[in-house]
């Protein structure tokens, strides 16, 4: 078994305060010997708006975000606490005048080994809840990428609203996945409706571990000069669900943080929660319920 962190934070607009919180996370995650630290989507910011996102993406290269992160993975594996991460940013598209919304797999030197973009955006229209239109800063992916070896098995990606689509998380367990992530940005009432529901699903339905990294709390996206202009009544809020978690090959949910969205006192404040991945037990699972080698394509017409 090896044991992981999942990560919980809150972040907002400004991206070298938000690497200083995930920096706390990898501190704390080396020091208790696990072996991996998931975090969520968007760590590097929270955008008030789709302009804004476009504004202060950065390219990886010189991202305030990514650098001292990268610096302190590098430090940490000199003096023997090496540490793997995975964490969800954004990036300035080549292709069109949106971003990226994108996974990367740092190993313990602080050196990309996977970047997963997002393939489906969450555009909706909440009847008296939030109106987000992803799509209008983010440009789509166009790729499953192949698992990748990693020191808790093979890992498939995926980000926050890929997780409604199962077939992605199906070919990623024919591609020879063991681990699935999806880490994310849910908000407050899909959250409350289907954040543990989806999770445990995608589990029972592909018998892999599910990792949920996740982003909770009230998001400062503003300025303090913003803040001060525009006074209370003018700030629009995004609040995201929290409840990281991780969710067995059986769909059993066996390690989550504690609920701190609601919290305004510790709406900045990052969390943790730790658990090991047995994967002797994802192939008990899979022999003693051996639904890969029960599928019917045959009758489908494909398979995954």
């Amino acid at each position: 078994m090896v044991l992981i962190a999942v990560g919980q934070i809150c972040s907002s607009a400004n991206l070298a305060e938000n690497a200083i919180k995930v920096i706390n996370l990898i501190n704390k995650a080396s020091n208790l010997g696990c072996k991996i630290l998931f975090l969520p989507e968007a760590s590097d910011y929270i955008a008030k708006n789709s302009e804004h996102s476009k504004q202060i993406a950065e390219s990886i290269n010189e991202s305030k975000f990514l650098k001292p992160i990268q610096k302190q993975l590098k430090y940490l594996n000199s003096i023997g606490k090496s540490l793997f991460i995975s964490v969800g940013i954004h990036e300035p598209s080549l292709n069109s005048d949106r971003v990226k919304n994108i996974l990367l797999y740092l190993n313990e030197n602080g050196e990309i080994e996977q970047k997963y973009q997002k393939l489906h955006l969450f555009d909706v229209d909440i009847k008296n809840g939030p109106i987000l239109k992803e799509s209008l800063s983010v440009e789509p992916g166009m790729e499953i990428l192949k698992p990748f070896d990693s020191p808790i098995g093979k890992i498939g990606s995926g980000i926050c609203y890929d997780i409604r689509f199962p077939e992605l998380s199906l070919r990623l367990r024919s591609m020879g996945a063991d681990i699935l992530l999806f880490p994310s940005a849910f908000t407050m009432k899909t959250g409350a409706a289907h954040w543990e529901l989806l999770a445990r699903s995608r589990a029972i339905d592909t018998q892999c571990f599910v990792i949920m990294a996740a982003q909770s709390g009230k998001h400062k996206t503003q300025t303090d000069e913003e803040l001060q202009k525009v006074g209370k009544e003018g700030i629009v809020i995004r609040e995201s669900y929290g409840h990281a978690m991780v969710v067995d090959p059986w769909g059993t949910v066996i390690s989550q943080c504690t609920d701190i969205g609601s919290s305004d006192s510790k709406a900045s404040k990052e969390d943790m929660c730790i658990a090991d991945i047995d994967l002797d037990k994802l192939q008990t699972v899979r022999r003693d319920m051996p639904l890969w080698e029960q599928r019917r394509p045959d009758v489908f017409g494909y398979d995954v």
